[in-house]
């Protein structure tokens, strides 16, 4: 087995990790529960869409200073979205107790 092959095991499992994520993230959004778990999505969110908002206009900057066309591929975003929801989301519920 040469090293190309054992490299893409850690790839594929870190890839299906990701795509984990991304189902985890939008069933969390979709579950309901009380007020502290709705003050605690709520806050996470807003963060989230602090940091795409924030990347996003870093991204169409970086575009016009270089003259490129705007490129955006959405898995990356969309990993790095799921990322950050779950970082801040384990954050607030351990600040708020749930």
């Amino acid at each position: 087995m040469n090293i190309n092959a054992l490299l893409l095991i850690p790839f594929a499992l870190f890839l299906l990790a990701l795509i984990g994520l991304d189902v985890a993230m939008v069933v969390s959004l979709l579950k309901t529960g009380d007020e502290r778990h709705k003050l605690i999505v709520w806050k996470t969110s807003t963060f989230t869409l602090l940091v795409v908002v924030l990347t996003l206009m870093y991204d169409v900057i970086a575009s016009i200073v270089r003259m490129e066309a705007m490129e955006v591929n959405p898995f990356p975003k969309l990993s790095v979205i799921a990322m950050t929801y779950f970082v801040v989301l384990l954050y607030y519920k351990r600040k708020h107790g749930d």
